[in-house]
């Protein structure tokens, strides 16, 4: 089933709060981007004590582009997060990372957009999603580079090659829009963060197609 989710990358809270409020109303999911100023040039808010007003009602997913993202895992598990994404690049022990991860919710694996579908060494059966970056992470606004998209075939391929029972659900960020959500879907994904797109103009109204455009066939 086609998932939509609003994506927030932002430097302070109350801009951040601003979008929150924006799509609780609609979107059950809302996906938290943190950038720490090191995995990428960009930094982000990065304290996780005010999200706890808005946790309860809905399932906040953790975006780590950071580096070693198993130090955010706790602090924001007691903030009320339920899914954590971290980047394999800055990470020096991927098995630790969804060990911890878990114990404290859904956990998966992200690789930005030149990394290879190997870079992820642990067992498949082991992650609850892959998170695969369509553009360079670290920055809103950026354009879909379909090359990037060839990987949710990749991993398709490995879980059959592994013989991978308990699949985990491929998800992307990063361009998503009304002309590229297909391109995604098409190729296997079930999971669509949209950040700029959604935010540009009405998030309800943005949502709604793209929720459309993601139930056709």
């Amino acid at each position: 089933m086609c998932n939509i989710i609003p994506g927030i990358l932002e430097k302070d809270w109350e801009s951040i709060e601003t979008k929150i409020i924006q799509v609780k109303d609609f979107s059950k999911t809302i996906h938290i981007d943190i950038v720490d100023g090191k995995f990428a040039e960009n930094k982000t808010f990065l304290d996780p004590k005010p999200f706890a007003k808005y946790t309860k009602d809905h399932l906040f997913e953790l975006h780590m582009m950071v580096e070693e993202p198993v130090n955010y895992l706790k602090p924001f598990a007691d903030a009320g997060f339920k899914r954590f994404l971290g980047h394999v690049e800055k990470m020096s022990d991927q098995a630790e990372f969804v060990a911890q991860g878990q114990i404290l919710g859904e956990v998966g694996l992200a690789i930005d957009g030149q990394t290879t579908v190997d870079a992820i060494k642990v067992n498949l059966e082991d992650i609850d999603a892959i998170l695969i970056m369509t553009i360079k992470a670290g920055i809103s606004g950026q354009e879909l580079i379909e090359e990037y998209l060839k990987k949710i075939e990749m991993f398709k391929k490995r879980f059959i090659e592994e013989n991978v029972l308990r699949l985990p659900v491929l998800e992307v960020d990063g361009g998503i829009n009304e002309r590229t959500i297909s391109l995604a879907k098409d190729k296997g994904a079930l999971r669509f963060v949209s950040t700029s797109y959604l935010f540009k103009d009405s998030p309800h109204e943005q949502f709604k197609k793209l929720m459309s455009l993601g139930r056709r066939g």
